[in-house]
């Protein structure tokens, strides 16, 4: 009888490098005594000697492991690659096998996420997602992102953003900047910067119809879910991590030394017939024509250093876990001077499952803290165009040199500073109970408060202290932004088996709130600079905008969807959308999809195939919708004016009335093929896409003598995205000690305007072209240079003997990408690993326009070949210092002209990270040494810098290399 007593079994279960967290164990006896790994793989679960563990985990062959009468038992598990068919994929309201996915899912994890040293979700994602596509704006702190989910849908630009939503919360991803304040980052502040990568699990994106028909109006340009890390049962574990390192510039344009400048000034001078005056310092002998400095270097050379510290304990029992971290994030910039980015925030996740397994309670909360002091305006452009040889930045005393008065250091801006501080706090809780058997009830409730405040100054110290400004001429502008919103989603699910097939229903409602206050003021005139902060202290105080508005929504929800013996899966959505951004009668809208997946390697002609593993037919086709309007937009509105009338301040008409406006819709088409080889060890996709965007949502411009520009109303215009994304997942290798997978995405994507009715009598037509991309430039085209007069010649397109705009400028250039993509290989020994990413794009942009070649600014040293006698072949036109016309209309008609398009693809290392598991002979401890870069390599034939951007003239995307320590006990 002794022998058949229970006793406490335990052990490290690993894939033979490393311990496996989060594999389950149960007795073969006992089915409901499960029991889970804690981070360093290790589990204890009593059972009797003659029992057998039952051993699971995704991605790994389960295995049976007999007791034996043994109290210590480690646990090797073998890979198998047809189970990543099992993993659960978020679909929002819902989950679904990757198996049984019927709409277009792309997903990254935290394992895909922690190999980055990146401080922007948006940024974890570059070159990893088929479809998706992501530019970085900026490589200053806190700085933003530009993503578009197969392609721009709407007119207009501010309308393309995809819907985020949190554990379950939506996530305004408006900006919450000002214009007037954030002038350092080419767009807005970004509230996305709040959220912090670490402590995220997974990122899905929704692209299709299937899969987004069920947000409805706020699908119409992509899902981006994001699941924050959850705790998981086992010993209360604790894991520190800290990290350092060090960001610089990726790529600097090749400008001109001084002995190439001085050549061009001088020949400038030559060729307009002009002696060197008093002002032109460069070439006169007032600055020393020996000295060289490479102020992009100067300016932009620094070092960034960078720190991260992160704190997690977790742990808990079978039925209640838990998880708090805490996080701070500190970068300097590449700038002269004390600048830099701080983010600090905690996260708390508590579960709790009854014992009976009925009731579940979910709470998630987050709450961040970023401070940003960055230079009130960038750098980059200061240092493109400064001479060469142009004085020292300091006198030997250490203050700014001015150099007698001759020029404007541009060490000056660094008194101009930008500062913020933004609060942001996202709480979600969400409850469910079973009813019955395959009947349950569940509610989400959702939270969240941001606020944040922004200041520039532009102080009188900007100026040259020879020309006696006083604080009079100090100005401060200031941003106050808040934004708070809550949600309820009741919903109602059923499933069941219905003879060879499974039923699943849900239903459910949204009940949404959202408030928004934004406060623009500006002061002048300050008795002191010390003053500068307090607006009190300004003698004139002006508010731009004094704003609040409140967006309200609700909507009903379903989904059915059947699937018939695991062969021929029926996915339907349906959304019906109420929002207060719509007039009266115009609220409400109603979308859909279906969407269809034929498994047929589950048929049996294919079910004995020793190479095909998995196959699969899907397509879906639905609608979806946009509001991105703005609030009150059908509203006749009133707005406060600057004039007093007999001490009273007036009002007068902002908007003009029009409640006939209705919703964007945006039809999606899709058909897809996925299939699996040799035990899905060769995994493909292939899908084709159509998107189709009417009923645009524009401001329709209107005649001046109505004193409104424009009226918001529908246009009917058709935009079009359609496109091809493959993906390839290798397992090129798995042995014992050593694996290397290999994953590759690849997108094809054309954006065209289908119809736009109008367009050529409209104020849209030098913008757009019927079956042109949205993107485009409408551009005069070079024709070269006059080999006799040493003038650019442009084409005469309508025969008047003029060239002129818009009449000559008919050329466009595509700014889309034609394709882009990744290629990720993880390889792994023993107890190492290695990550890398390469990221591709081809594509075209614009060369960086410079002053005209001749006058006192540098230029590339391209512009070396230049006309200079006649009979010349040359690239580029004759210098100039500024005084013949001609030579400067034909130069700003070069930068209006298809000369300034080039080849700007690149292929970046965008991503590489080395990691090792220092073998410790502790209990229950482990220790982790990493090694990380971002933007290391780029290889592109771009000539002006990073080929990165979207706006001309901001700091590039910087290099980042950083070491950590992770350690686990």
């Amino acid at each position: 009888m002794l022998s058949y007593q229970s006793h406490q079994v335990q052990g490290i279960v690993s894939d033979g490098t490393s311990p496996l967290p989060g594999v389950t164990i149960v007795l073969k006896s006992t089915k409901n005594s499960a029991v889970i790994t804690d981070f360093n793989g290790h589990y204890s679960i009593q059972a009797s000697p003659r029992d057998t563990l039952i051993v699971s985990f995704i991605g790994f062959k389960t295995k049976l492991v007999p007791v034996n009468d043994r109290a210590k038992i480690d646990i090797k598990l073998e890979y198998d690659a047809t189970t990543l068919q099992e993993v659960r994929v978020n679909a929002g309201y819902y989950s679904v096998k990757e198996s049984d996915r019927t709409g277009s899912i792309a997903r990254i994890t935290s394992k895909d996420i922690e190999t980055q040293p990146v401080t922007n979700v948006l940024a974890a994602m570059q070159g990893r997602m088929a479809g998706v596509s992501i530019t970085q704006t900026t490589g200053v702190g806190g700085g933003g992102f530009d993503i578009k989910i197969r392609g721009q849908n709407s007119l207009r630009s501010a309308a393309n953003a995809p819907m985020y939503i949190i554990d379950g919360v939506p996530y305004s991803s408006s900006p919450i900047g000002s214009g007037q304040t954030s002038s350092i980052f080419p767009t807005s502040t970004s509230p996305l910067n709040s959220i912090n990568p670490d402590n995220i699990e997974s990122i899905e994106v929704l692209k299709d119809a299937d899969a987004t028909s069920i947000y409805g109006s706020r699908g119409a340009n992509g899902v981006v879910l994001i699941s924050t890390k959850k705790g998981k049962s086992g010993k209360t574990r604790f894991t520190i991590t800290s990290c350092t390192g060090t960001g610089t510039v990726t790529r600097f344009l090749k400008l001109m030394n001084t002995e190439q400048y001085l050549a061009m000034r001088k020949q400038a001078f030559v060729n307009d017939g002009k002696q060197y005056g008093s002002t032109d310092y460069d070439v006169n002998g007032t600055w020393d024509q020996n000295r060289y400095t490479d102020w992009q270097q100067e300016l932009l050379g620094g070092t960034s250093k960078i720190y991260d510290n992160q704190m997690t304990v977790s742990g808990g029992s079978k039925n209640t876990q838990f998880l708090l971290s805490g996080t701070y994030h500190s970068e300097s910039t590449v700038f002269p001077g004390h600048f830099g980015y701080n983010r600090g925030g905690l996260q708390v996740n508590i579960n709790h499952r009854s014992e009976d397994n009925r009731f579940q309670m979910i709470f998630t909360g987050g709450y961040s803290v970023q401070k940003n002091n960055q230079p009130a305006s960038d750098l980059t452009n200061a240092t493109r165009f400064l001479a060469p040889n142009a004085p020292a930045l300091y006198n030997a005393d250490g203050s700014l040199n001015w150099e007698n008065q001759t020029w404007e250091n541009p060490l000056r801006n660094l008194n101009a500073k930008y500062e913020s501080k933004t609060k942001d706090l996202i709480a979600n809780a969400k409850f469910s109970y079973e009813l019955s058997e395959g009947l349950s009830i569940k509610s989400n409730f959702g939270f969240t408060d941001l606020g944040t405040q922004e200041t520039r100054t532009a102080p009188s110290t900007i100026f040259n202290p020879a020309y006696n400004f006083t604080s009079q001429r100090s100005v401060l502008y200031q941003n106050q932004t808040s934004r708070t919103s809550w949600i309820i989603e009741p919903q109602l699910t059923w499933e069941k088996e219905l003879g060879k097939g499974k039923i699943n229903l849900l239903a459910g409602t949204t009940f949404q709130n959202q408030t928004t206050a934004a406060l623009y003021q500006s002061g002048s005139g300050f008795s002191s600079n010390s003053l500068i902060y307090n607006l009190a202290a300004a003698k004139v105080i002006t508010i731009q905008l004094d704003d609040e508005t409140q967006y309200k929504y609700q909507a009903i929800f379903g989904r059915l969807n059947y699937n018939w013996q695991d062969r021929y899966i029926l996915n339907l959505t349906a959304r019906r959308d109420g929002s207060s951004r719509f007039g009266p009668g115009r609220q409400f809208a109603n979308f859909g999809a279906a969407g269809f997946a034929w498994l047929f390697t589950n048929e049996n002609f294919f079910k004995n195939s020793s190479w095909l593993s998995f196959g699969k037919l899907r397509g879906s086709y639905g609608t979806t919708g946009n509001d991105q309007i703005g609030d009150y937009q059908f509203f006749d509105t009133y707005g406060t004016t600057s004039v007093n009338y007999d001490g009273v301040t007036g009002i007068s008409p902002s908007r003009l009335y029009n409640a006939d406006f209705g919703w964007e819709i945006n039809k999606k088409l899709e058909f897809a093929f996925e299939t699996g080889f040799f035990r899905d060890r060769i995994f493909t996709t292939a899908a084709w896409y159509q998107n189709r965007s009417s009923n645009q949502l524009v401001g329709i411009p209107l005649p001046g003598t109505t004193g409104f520009s424009s009226i918001q109303a529908n246009l009917n215009a058709v935009v079009e995205n359609r496109g091809l994304e493959f993906t390839l997942r290798t397992v090129n290798l798995k042995k014992a000690d050593i694996q290397w997978i290999t994953n590759f995405n690849l997108t094809f994507a054309k954006n065209k305007l289908l119809s736009f009715p109008g367009l050529e009598g409209s104020t849209y037509s030098q913008q757009y072209r019927i079956g042109e991309p949205l993107n485009i430039l409408l551009l005069y085209r070079l024709k070269g240079v006059n080999a006799q007069t040493g003038i650019y010649d442009f084409e005469d397109v309508n025969n008047d003997g003029v060239i002129s705009s818009p009449y000559d400028r008919q050329y466009t250039a595509d700014l889309n990408p034609k394709y882009f993509g990744g290629i990720q290989n993880q390889l792994t020994y023993k107890g190492w690993n290695l990550d890398f990413l390469f990221q591709f794009t081809k594509q075209q942009n614009r060369i960086f326009p410079m002053g005209t070649p001749g006058m006192m600014s540098n230029q590339q040293t391209r512009l070396i070949d230049s006309w200079q006698t006649i009979g010349n072949q040359t690239a580029y036109q004759m210098y100039t210092t500024g005084t013949d016309r001609n030579v400067v209309n034909a130069n700003n008609n070069y930068l209006l002209s298809n000369a300034i398009i080039t080849d700007a693809s690149f292929i970046r290392l965008k991503n590489i990270a080395l990691s090792y598991t220092v073998p410790l002979n502790l209990k229950d401890t482990s220790c982790k040494v990493m090694l990380q870069a971002q933007n290391l390599l780029t290889f592109t034939k771009y000539q002006d810098g990073d080929p990165e951007f979207s706006t001309i003239g901001y700091l590039p995307p910087l290099k980042v290399v950083t070491a950590a320590v992770q350690l686990t006990f």
